[in-house]
């Protein structure tokens, strides 16, 4: 683990942390690479306002010049979104590369899941977790996220893993690993844009008081790593099974023609699927966001309830 000496916490977050007040961490790569300037500002702000709106405070995570963050200012989201995908997007093995350079980076779900323990935050709201990408056998193109969440105790609420992704080899690498991956009020894996799959979860539960006590026998009996709560998008902003497959399979096609492999291939895939539905794919992606920013407050509340009872 990195010497804490390279983090540097907000005020609000040390103090929310200091007083057992919930905080939710948030990645920065959705900002830099997850969408256009300036909705991705936008969003950043919506929802870090969401979850002070649920109650707790959000940490917006990333590195700026050399600094890992956890609390980001206006100002940083700003040139987070600004620099777009100039921005290196940074996982685990790049943290320090960028630090030592004193470079900025935005975070992917692995690396925020690193600065939010070193930092003491336990919950983590972001769109989708990365995966097994389709062709895996050949190409062995496997997110860092799933070893992440194997070793690092930050439990990541989510959308399930990007629908761009093959869905059943990234359980079954979950399940190897030993990472639960519970559905919150549903049986099946969502689909990041469609509430379910023809995939089954670990567990189904249905409320985020039963979430947080799982995580706090979970983490007290000192099993490390974390866990998926998968939180489906909401029923109004759901997309078509059918349409976002054939969205899905054409931008698949085009990367393959184009050659876009490795870190590269998810901004490229989202940015694509997103201009074959017309701009649909966005509005989801928002939505679910905003959603799994709500669900992460309410079970950092719950944890902070059994800190104060334990």
């Amino acid at each position: 683990m990195l010497n804490p000496s390279f983090l540097d916490v907000s005020p609000e977050v040390e103090r929310a942390l200091g007083n057992a007040v919930p905080v939710v961490a948030l990645e920065s790569t959705i900002i830099s690479h997850g969408m256009p300037y300036p909705r991705n500002v936008q969003t950043a702000m919506l929802v870090e306002a969401e979850v002070r709106t649920h109650g707790a405070v959000p940490a917006t995570i990333a590195i700026i010049d050399g600094r890992l963050k956890a609390g980001l200012s206006a100002g940083d989201i700003e040139a987070l979104g600004r620099g777009g995908r100039a921005v290196v997007k940074v996982s685990r093995r790049d943290i320090p590369f960028i630090v030592a350079a004193g470079r900025s980076g935005a975070t992917t779900v692995a690396s925020t899941m690193i600065i939010a323990a070193m930092a003491g935050i336990r919950v983590f709201a972001t769109g989708g977790i990365g995966g097994v990408h389709r062709n895996a056998q050949q190409s062995f193109d496997i997110s860092a996220d799933l070893q992440e969440l194997a070793q690092t105790p930050v439990a990541v609420v989510c959308a399930g893993a990007k629908s761009i992704l093959d869905l059943g080899l990234t359980l079954e690498y979950l399940e190897t690993h030993g990472v639960p991956v519970v559905g919150y009020q549903t049986n099946s894996l969502p689909a990041f844009f469609t509430r379910d799959s023809e995939f089954s979860v670990d567990y189904c539960l249905d409320t985020a008081a039963q979430v947080a006590r799982v995580l706090h026998v979970k983490w007290a009996m000192s099993l490390k790593g974390g866990m998926v709560i998968a939180n489906p998008i909401p029923q109004e902003f759901a997309m078509s099974r059918d349409v976002i497959g054939r969205a899905i399979a054409q931008a698949l096609e085009e990367a393959h023609a184009q050659r876009i492999s490795g870190k590269e291939s998810t901004p490229f895939l989202l940015a694509r699927v997103c201009e074959l539905t017309g701009g649909d794919s966005l509005v989801a992606n928002i939505e679910l966001v905003l959603n799994n920013a709500r669900l992460a407050a309410a079970i950092g509340a719950e944890l902070c309830v059994l800190d104060r009872r334990w």
